[in-house]
């Protein structure tokens, strides 16, 4: 987990920067672009996962990806969220990074992880990516920078409608947390030293179905190039429900609007689930090397739905 805020001063002192897992902060460290003192947070944390009387979830922010991953209450409420766990990384990474941390992570972008370049995000004056090789950036273009939120569980939780709490404030949503993609030199609202303290979902719905998928460029331990964690409610042969949020495909992840006011009350078949699938670009704005991930991101929403539908 980082909250450390990148500076344009060149003599500026780096700003501390929580670790916990470790997973970014570390590959950060390694690669020299991430330089604050670290300050270890593993002993003072919120490991828990607690329950209120209405079968609403908390969890806490150090509560590990393969804590969330094997938990069978979580996975009877929000199997969309376990779903989207398990899907995460390697066994190895999952039993070490957090839920916070995950959140709070940087940008995967191969331009910022270079120490060496400059991009908006380490204070430069434009995004490297956008004129050079961008084959895994966005495909909705929101911003200066084009490089894809990397979070699966901020998309997850957008599609359970998760809200944040931090050691500042409480309620904050996954775009209250996030932003809207606008702001290039950030990959979250988190001030300096503000720290995530816990996740709450809110009750499940009766006769919800979830469940993510990802298309990947190859089968293990690789970062998708679009994910969909998705959420229905099935009703007298109709959508009564339907949720979906995308990560990989914009600077942060995204809800299927379109998609969903699409489905809303229509029957369920294959016929109104690929009808609607088309939708799932609307206001895209691809770059000249990623229109190929709408076409994943189609193909993902049709897939998991046909699944849910089943």
């Amino acid at each position: 987990m980082s909250v450390a805020v990148m500076t344009a001063n060149p003599t500026a002192k780096p700003a501390p920067e929580f670790r916990a897992g470790g997973t970014d902060f570390s590959e950060r460290r390694r690669s020299g672009v991430s330089q604050g003192m670290p300050i270890d947070i593993t002993a003072t944390g919120d490991k828990t996962i607690t329950w209120d009387a209405n079968g609403a979830a908390r969890i806490g922010a150090l509560t590990t990806i393969a804590m969330v991953a094997t938990d069978a209450r979580i996975a009877a409420a929000y199997p969309g969220v376990v779903a989207s766990a398990q899907g995460l990384a390697t066994p190895q990474v999952r039993h070490v990074a957090t839920l916070g941390g995950n959140l709070a992570q940087r940008s995967r972008c191969w331009y910022f992880r270079r120490a060496d370049i400059d991009c908006l995000k380490k204070g430069g004056s434009t995004c490297p990516a956008r004129s050079g090789n961008h084959l895994y950036g966005v495909a909705f273009d929101l911003g200066d920078c084009v490089a894809p939120h990397p979070s699966t569980m901020a998309a997850a939780l957008l599609a359970y409608d998760a809200t944040i709490t931090t050691d500042r404030r409480s309620g904050l949503t996954i775009a209250g947390l996030l932003g809207d993609g606008s702001v290039a030199h950030a990959d979250h609202t988190l001030a300096a030293g503000e720290m995530i303290k816990s996740v709450a979902l809110p009750a499940p719905l009766e006769g919800e179905r979830a469940s993510y998928r990802r298309a990947i460029s190859r089968t293990y331990a690789e970062w998708p190039l679009v994910e969909l964690c998705a959420r229905v409610v099935i009703a007298g042969g109709r959508f009564q429900l339907v949720r979906l949020a995308a990560g990989g495909v914009a600077p942060v992840p995204l809800r299927l609007t379109a998609v969903e006011a699409q489905l809303s009350g229509r029957i369920v078949d294959a016929a109104s689930i690929a009808e609607a699938a088309k939708a799932a670009s609307a206001g895209a704005k691809p770059l000249p090397m990623t229109a190929y991930k709408l076409d994943l991101l189609q193909g993902l929403v049709r897939d998991l739905l046909e699944r849910l539908s089943d």
